[in-house]
């Protein structure tokens, strides 16, 4: 038998197979930003998104890869996401798909109504109103090859978690960023950035964008570049992750027209 050759292995957020890996084409993010919203998504905003959403899974992915050696195992289960998450707060993204996933069933908590009630949990909907649940499986392919490029395996389940993460993340980032066209800028939740313990300062560039993001510049009807950082800034709230997001989604398309 053929002896198979070593799948690369992520030693940091300059490794090859995270900045090289396109998983998710600009042609479905703009599907996903057009099921948001109409108005135009430039291509660098398409790559940045792209971008962002690929460096989110990927960290999600090692979180998981983690796990599953801590118990000797190679194929990535949900439960290893779930342990992701737990050791590291900043993967806590793509909420709306956890009162989907079988997954996250009671870990989201119970709800209570305003008289003590329990809340029964929301029933899929017959709606014809696409929504990131119901188009997640467009994320498979992508999913599947950024595992791969991880070196690691998954079970369907895992993969359908991955899918939905990865739609529902991509789809608020898309309403965040048209909602950042629409204001002018980031509003509502200002310019500043956390750093953790231990944590590395962010580099000059992202310091000097992040100033510049609350005020935009441009038309009302294009989302732009920058407009998808903004958005970042929303959906990570800080720390490496959010860094990481924004430093790949910056370098990733200084060589594309900002629309």
């Amino acid at each position: 038998m053929t002896a198979q050759p070593a799948r690369p292995e992520r030693s940091g957020p300059e490794t090859a197979s995270v900045m090289d890996v396109s998983p998710f084409k600009p042609s479905l993010v703009k599907a996903v930003f057009r099921d948001v919203t109409p108005m135009h998504v430039s291509r660098s905003a398409a790559c940045a998104a792209a971008s962002v959403t690929r460096t989110v899974l990927t960290e999600i992915i090692d979180g998981a890869r983690r796990a599953a050696a801590a118990e000797a195992r190679k194929k990535l289960i949900p439960g290893d996401l779930l342990s992701a998450i737990d050791r590291n707060v900043e993967l806590e993204v793509g909420h709306k798909w956890y009162d989907h996933s079988p997954t996250f069933r009671g870990l989201t908590g119970v709800l209570y109504d305003a008289e003590g009630v329990i809340v029964p949990s929301r029933k899929r909907s017959r709606s014809r109103k696409p929504s990131a649940v119901v188009n997640a499986h467009r994320f498979e392919a992508g999913v599947k090859k950024l595992l791969w490029s991880q070196g690691a395996t998954a079970v369907p389940a895992m993969v359908r978690d991955l899918d939905g993460i990865a739609s529902v993340f991509l789809t608020d980032l898309a309403r965040d960023a048209a909602m950042v066209v629409r204001e002018g800028g980031v509003k509502r939740f200002g310019t500043v950035t956390a750093v953790m313990s231990g944590e590395t300062a962010p580099p000059p560039f992202l310091k000097d964008s992040l100033r510049t993001l609350s005020a935009r510049r441009g038309d009302r009807r294009t989302i732009g570049r920058d407009d998808i950082l903004a958005a970042t800034t929303i959906q990570l709230f800080g720390g490496n992750l959010r860094q990481r997001a924004l430093t790949e989604a910056h370098e990733g398309t200084q060589k594309t027209s900002t629309g």
